[in-house]
């Protein structure tokens, strides 16, 4: 989740942004490890980071982000999410189209299917504020 400038609402880029796993993709009351399955993501080989993460990302910045990885904390992974509902506040997500971890094509579901909005697109991969820093501060400036 991103904080924009006050009034601007709920601003979500992909699924770990913010608060790692307790982010929007958690619906009210259910616990980050069941979203797996409850969406039906299935499962993704992880064995090369950098192609699957970092792709359009310069290749010596990707090494030293992925040298910088940490694991998710188990307790933040059980504990549902804590809110009834949403914030009745404007929201928006934007959408990377490059991104081979959480693709377009399951996102746009997934956004629809539990945020109920159609996701803003731009060009770039699982970490756009990595690859593409320019475009990602123009696209949320010019939306602000």
């Amino acid at each position: 989740m991103a904080a924009g400038p006050p009034g601007n609402g709920i601003w979500w880029r992909r699924s770990y942004a913010g608060t790692a796993t307790r982010s929007w993709r958690c619906l009210p009351g259910e616990p980050p490890n069941d979203w797996w399955e409850n969406t039906g993501f299935g499962h993704k080989d992880i064995s090369d980071p950098i192609a699957l993460f970092l792709h359009d990302v310069p290749r010596e910045l990707a090494e030293e982000a992925a040298g910088r990885g940490r694991a998710h904390v188990g307790r933040s992974l059980r504990e549902p999410w804590p809110l009834e509902a949403w914030p009745d506040v404007p929201t928006r997500f934007l959408l990377c189209r490059d991104d081979r971890f959480f693709t377009p094509e399951f996102m746009r579901g997934v956004v629809r299917d539990r945020l109920g909005i159609t996701p803003d697109e731009i060009d770039g991969g699982h970490a756009p504020m990595l690859a593409r820093p320019k475009e990602l501060a123009d696209y949320l400036i010019g939306k602000s």
